[in-house]
């Protein structure tokens, strides 16, 4: 099944994200290898620059480090530094658009709460 990559975006950032995506939920456990740039740029039928670039931006973020002759590997605190940056960019972007958007639609925060609540207990 192809992966289908937004054009808003370049893919180089997107597999970037999809990897911090994979630290924080804890697919890859920090001290962990990552795939090979070879492997990753044929599972996803992609040019080997681009898992390159993307994984040089994920050592100057700090999440990962390279190991002359043994690859890529998630940084020990990785996870707790992104969980940490993660939650302020969702405190000071995401959160406040969320809120205006209720705003806008005439909702209630609490009411959503609740209802949200209500659905994970039917679950």
């Amino acid at each position: 099944m192809p992966t289908l990559w937004n054009d808003s975006q370049p893919i180089y950032w997107q597999l970037k994200e999809r990897t911090v995506a994979m630290i924080l939920d804890g697919t890859l456990a920090e001290g962990e290898a990552l795939p090979s740039v070879r492997t990753v740029a044929s599972e996803f039928q992609l040019n080997p620059i681009t898992v390159s670039k993307s994984y040089q931006a994920l050592v100057e973020d700090g999440l990962v480090e390279k190991r002359r002759g043994l690859g890529m590997f998630v940084r020990d605190g990785a996870r707790k530094s992104l969980i940490a940056s993660e939650r302020a960019k969702f405190l000071d972007e995401e959160w406040p658009a969320m809120l205006n958007r209720i705003d806008q639609l005439g909702l209630n925060v609490t009411d959503l709460l609740e209802d949200a609540a209500n659905e994970e207990s039917d679950n």
